[in-house]
């Protein structure tokens, strides 16, 4: 019996122990609860806990710690321990990765192996190039306290608005709520009149008329509660996709508090959110379309001369695009990194073409990108 008992104590007392040296970690997104973000990041808690036999526990926090328009600050500042960083909110504070995530209307009419999984192919392009091939922007992450985990993309970007937008003249003096740069000279460019504010406004500004459109892929439009304020959504254009997510950051001192396995984990569970994001935002098109004429919305095609201007603005926007970053945001080798970035995207284009399952896209990004970071050394 004394045995018994002295095994209950030694049992007891390692699961204090092990209680004990557990951690939990903030995670903020400005996702709101049930969106497929806040799913994804459950996933990834999920991940997490399990990689570390619960050493590590993420508390995701949806639209309650910090709005999409804080989490950089936040985040640098330690008030989230990680964070879903949508870095073309900041173009100031991280130049060379919005250079590449805002390049995808133009390098994603390059292949038609792209169609429906745009995302995913420039999710691991975008991450295989900055963890290998992007000193720049791993510098601006460091700058603003951050350590980089990954990325995500989303569906194509199409409009989104409370009227009819089928064609150039139905575009002209509308105005176009926007996340990016590469939409602003669209939009210009169309004789529209783009507008950027927080994803978190723009229901509002909807509703109100603030704006005519919104700029969005189609699930956000469920996520974001916009499918209340369209009626109208337009395919095809502008397109190109939100690939700005820097899905996980995770707090500098954060991340060197941590032990080399408990960093691997991270890591390995940071495979979840890129594979998650993309891969359902592909595989919920569908079902928004019929959601949005379930709800008597309707849905176009824009006419041909609109499409036809669309992609000769693409093709002509990537000089535009290496010019602006570099007057605007200081970017001395725009060009280069694009080239270099080209044939990234080309062999990524080729990997995901077999996909068929958010798990396998994970165990993709695994074996190509992730488990080749040295836990050891990044970020200390």
């Amino acid at each position: 019996m004394a045995t018994l008992t002295t095994g209950a104590v030694v049992a007891s007392l390692a699961l204090g122990a092990a209680s004990a040296n557990a951690r939990d970690l903030r995670y903020a997104m400005g996702f709101p609860p049930g969106s497929d973000s806040d799913k994804a990041g459950q996933e990834y808690a999920a991940a997490l806990k399990k990689a570390t036999n619960g050493q590590l526990n993420v508390k995701v926090y949806p639209l309650s710690l910090l709005n999409f328009a804080e989490t950089s600050a936040g985040l640098r500042d330690g008030i989230a321990d990680v964070g879903y960083l949508l870095a073309p909110y900041f173009p100031a504070e991280y130049p060379h990765f919005n250079l590449l995530a805002e390049s995808s209307m133009q390098l994603l009419t390059m292949d038609d192996r792209v169609r429906g999984k745009e995302g995913m192919a420039y999710v691991g392009a975008m991450t295989e190039f900055v963890f290998t091939k992007c000193p720049e922007c791993m510098n601006e992450f460091a700058k603003q306290n951050q350590v980089f985990t990954g990325t995500a993309g989303s569906s194509p970007y199409y409009l989104n608005c409370s009227k009819p937008v089928r064609s150039e003249a139905e575009l002209k003096g509308k105005r176009l709520r926007v996340a990016g740069s590469h939409w602003s000279r669209w939009a210009r460019a169309m004789g529209a009149q783009p507008v950027t504010m927080s994803s978190n406004e723009a229901l509002e500004a909807l509703k109100q008329g603030v704006v005519d459109c919104v700029v969005v892929s189609l699930p956000e439009l469920t996520n974001l509660g916009l499918i209340e304020a369209v009626t109208d959504v337009t395919l095809q254009v502008p397109g190109g996709i939100f690939a700005g997510t820097a899905i996980s950051q995770v707090n500098t001192k954060v991340w060197r508090s941590l032990t080399k396995e408990q960093r691997q984990a991270m890591l390995r569970a940071g495979t979840v959110m890129p594979a998650y994001v993309p891969y359902v935002y592909h595989q919920r098109e569908k079902d928004v379309i019929e959601l949005v004429k379930k709800r008597g919305g309707r849905v176009h095609q824009p006419d041909a001369a609109l499409l036809q201007k669309t992609k000769d603005f693409a093709a002509q926007d990537m000089k535009t695009i290496v010019e602006f970053f570099a007057k605007t945001h200081g970017v001395k080798r725009g060009d280069e990194l694009l080239a270099q970035f080209r044939p990234v995207l080309e062999k990524w284009v080729g990997l995901v073409q077999t996909v068929d399952s958010r798990e396998k896209l994970a165990d993709l990004y695994w074996n190509e990108i992730f488990s080749k970071v040295d836990a050891n050394t990044y970020g200390m």
